[in-house]
């Protein structure tokens, strides 16, 4: 009876709650399940929208990634959901509501052999073998892109990209132009930071342009500004990270003198300096003059006397795109200003864009970027338009890398679990099953597809699972207009292989590492400071300890 009275062994503090077991998988599990049903209605073109309220405004959107981000989700298993979609978000741009269906979906799969007491890491050998298999599949079956109708292939995927969007309706076409343009328009390293979006609340959405080359919105400017030229073509740019203007003296300044004139002397040093970088600029040749940084009333009236156009406080990003597109090079001086470090283009102007001015370069020599300004009617809209041409700009970045593209619409997806049917009838054991199970799961995507649509989803599944035994049959998705099944890449409903690639790829290792957690330990006095903490921070910094006095 010793050994009954040995007292116990406390590792952790008051308060830690630690669960483990089957229990708190299945509780991971659900609260997974819990988000994924948030989202799984907006996939597809006839997906629904989210409205998110929170203390910034609200949100319309119908993108995965966007919506999770604005839930601000709690959970630390949820969370995985949450890194899978940005990640596909960062690296892709689509796909973001379809990896996390994928992955809710293995997970309630897994779920079944879970509580019929299958050890997660056999279900986990069997997912990492359904997904080398998949992608294996899918890299056997993917068409390249033809050279010839290298364009006409791309637009194509934008569209797909823009189907599910608010903009995805009679307007899909003129903006999967718009946006294939402008991708086109870059170098070969494809940085879409070099694709500037503007938005213009006010005006239709087919109001929207693109400029093949640099727009950004007038900034802020003295009196002088109206009486600069507002038109000008073949213009010498010159791009400044230093201030042009006169700088108050600081309020504690003091200055020691003997003589009154000495003060004098002072003050037209200072008006010399600047008058010196103006002439400067002046004998450089320059027609426009755009800085970081502020361009004062002085200079702004001088360069409106001279017939020159200045814009101080110009946004960084578009002052490098300016860079890019002009040639020109940031001058941190204006001392001994070559010619080689000025920017030139066709034609510059300033034009009104709704209720905004707009500075305008085009027919840029060395053109490596572009810009799209958005109209719209509300400010929400606007916003959500933005993110849907953010997706399909990646899109067509990533189609043109990779030169792939499979059909959409469900198609790949009942092809791969066709496949992997048939390989599981080759296996014996309980990997049969799992794999099997993972199939299936696949079939979730043109199911969601039919449902969101309003169809009945098993007889369109009865059909595509019947037409995918066939060779011809490889390409048969959900047609959402017909309310019937057709052939997705006659059709033009295309997306890159690399989508669905990434997608199945993080929808797998996600399911697996929330499969892997045994034991969840959460202690929330952890979070809170305690006492020496705060005095050894004190102690870092420098501050004398607090003495409590009696």
């Amino acid at each position: 009876m010793s050994h009954l009275l040995q007292p116990s062994i406390i590792l952790l503090r008051d308060g830690t709650d630690t669960s483990q077991g089957t229990p708190q998988l299945l509780s991971n599990i659900n609260a997974c399940l819990a988000i994924v049903d948030v989202v799984r209605t907006t996939l597809g073109p006839m997906g629904m929208d989210k409205l998110i309220h929170d203390n910034k405004g609200s949100t319309i959107s119908n993108d995965g990634a966007t919506i999770v981000k604005l839930l601000d989700i709690e959970h630390p298993a949820a969370k995985c959901l949450v890194d899978i979609a940005r990640s596909q978000d960062n690296e892709i741009g689509d796909g973001t509501t379809t990896v996390m269906v994928l992955a809710g979906e293995f997970m309630r799969v897994s779920k079944k052999f879970i509580e019929d007491g299958v050890h997660p890491q056999i279900i986990i050998r069997a997912f990492r073998k359904a997904q080398q298999l998949a992608l294996q599949r899918l890299k056997e079956i993917a068409i390249p892109i033809a050279a010839e109708n290298h364009r006409d292939m791309l637009i194509k995927c934008a569209g797909t990209a823009l189907n599910s969007k608010l903009i995805g309706g009679i307007y899909k076409n003129f903006f999967a132009k718009m946006v294939v343009d402008a991708v086109l328009s870059l170098d070969e390293d494809l940085d879409i930071d070099y694709v500037g979006v503007k938005k213009v609340h006010g005006g239709s959405m087919d109001e929207s342009f693109l400029v093949k080359g640099v727009a950004f919105k007038k900034t802020f400017s003295y009196a002088g500004f109206e009486q600069q030229p507002k038109k000008l073509v073949n213009p010498k740019i010159i791009t400044l990270n230093i201030e042009l203007e006169l700088k108050a003296e600081k309020e504690n300044a003091s200055i020691k003198i003997d003589d009154p004139e000495q003060y004098q002397s002072i003050v037209e040093a200072e008006w010399k300096i600047i008058y010196d970088k103006l002439d400067n600029i002046v004998k450089s040749g320059a027609n426009v003059v755009l800085s970081k940084l502020a361009i004062g009333d002085l200079a702004t009236q001088y360069f409106a006397d001279r017939k020159i156009f200045c814009a101080g406080r110009v946004p960084e990003d578009d002052l490098k795109r300016v860079a890019a597109a002009t040639g020109a090079v940031m001058q941190t001086t204006v001392s001994d200003i070559t010619p080689d470090v000025l920017g030139n283009c066709g034609l510059f102007e300033e034009r009104q864009v709704g209720n905004e001015r707009y500075n305008i370069f085009t027919e840029c020599p060395e053109t490596k970027t572009a810009t799209i300004v958005i109209r719209g009617g509300g400010e929400q809209f606007v916003a959500e338009s933005e993110r849907s041409l953010h997706d399909a700009i990646m899109v067509v970045r990533r189609t043109v890398k990779n030169h792939q593209i499979i059909a959409g619409g469900g198609a790949i997806e009942m092809e791969l679990s066709i496949f992997l049917r048939e390989y599981s009838r080759t296996i014996k054991g309980k990997s049969q099953l799992i794999i099997n199970a993972f199939a299936k799961a696949l079939e979730v995507i043109p199911r969601q597809l039919s449902e969101n649509a309003g169809f009945d989803s098993i007889d369109i599944l009865n059909k595509l699972r019947q037409k995918h035994t066939t060779e011809e049959g490889r390409w048969w998705g959900v047609d959402v207009h017909n309310e019937s099944i057709t052939d997705t890449m006659k059709t033009h409903v295309w997306e890159p292989a690399m989508i669905k690639r990434n997608a199945i790829a993080s929808a797998t290792e996600a399911v697996c590492l929330i499969l892997s957690i045994d034991e969840t330990v959460k202690n929330p006095q952890s979070e809170k400071p305690d006492a020496q903490d705060a005095a050894r921070a004190r102690q870092m910094f420098g501050q004398q300890p607090r003495i409590k006095r009696m």
